[in-house]
């Protein structure tokens, strides 16, 4: 278990990078931006210790107050505002979300002696996770290939169609369902409204990546792996539909 959410937490140090090397930043700001990096061993250190208060609460708490702190007595006024948002929001999407993947691996074992017992029970949450969020992206673009027309967010995503969400949506409900009793303490009812969540949120953190890629004029993120752009690119959905997932195994299971 320890190498996996060790893989998480290179995860969100990548995607943070990658993130502020692409958003404007002051040069006042490479003190703060220090603090921001050192904010990540501290949020898996929760994980691995399983301190959940601690885990949900450090970073939109305790780092959201911090870093403004930190700005205000380096002494520059002049983009306080759009750093601060800026800084915070990037740590939001890339550590604070991707790390509830580590957490999902630390949760106690909850399914019946028939379920995901077979499996190690953390490592089958992130894998239906990962196979419902990824297949979702596949399924909307087939779907929106195979039958799309009317466009849902043309300015934000001209690829996006109606068809394409709706069939996507449709898909992991019915995979979020199959593969609840294999992988998931999950019972059928709830296991489709996994897939429901998972297929909704994935299209609402792709196109959320989508808007910043357009705001900052660029196609992708970076170029990390070879013909898939960066590394945003690879976890935009996954950035709303992990700490989601997260909240809905704890409400119905802990």
């Amino acid at each position: 278990m320890r190498v996996r959410w060790e893989r998480a937490t290179e995860l969100s140090f990548l995607a943070l990078k990658e993130y502020l090397s692409l958003i404007p930043t002051r040069r006042a700001d490479r003190r703060v931006l220090a603090w921001a990096y050192l904010s990540i061993p501290f949020q898996y250190l929760w994980v691995w210790i399983e301190w959940y208060g601690m885990f949900i609460i450090f970073i939109p708490v305790y780092v959201f107050l911090f870093l403004p702190l930190r700005m205000v007595t380096i002494g520059e006024t002049a983009g306080f505002l759009k750093a601060a948002g800026t800084i915070h929001w990037g740590l939001m999407i890339t550590v604070f979300s991707i790390s509830h993947i580590a957490f999902l691996l630390v949760l106690p074992n909850t399914a019946p002696a028939t379920a995901a017992t077979a499996t190690v029970f953390g490592a089958g949450l992130v894998l239906y996770l990962v196979i419902l969020t990824e297949l979702n992206d596949v399924a909307q673009y087939v779907w929106g290939k195979s039958f799309g027309e009317r466009k849902i967010l043309p300015t934000v995503s001209p690829n996006k169609t109606v068809a394409g969400f709706l069939g996507g949506l449709g898909t992991t409900a019915l995979l979020g369902l199959a593969l609840a009793p294999l992988l998931t303490p999950l019972t059928i009812l709830e296991g489709l409204g996994a897939g429901i969540l998972i297929g909704a949120s994935g299209f609402v953190g792709d196109v959320t990546i989508s808007a910043m890629k357009r705001d900052l004029g660029i196609k992708d993120t970076g170029s990390i792996l070879p013909g898939h752009g960066g590394i945003l690119d690879r976890v935009d959905s996954l950035t709303y539909t992990a700490p989601l997932f997260f909240h809905f195994i704890r409400y119905f299971h802990y």
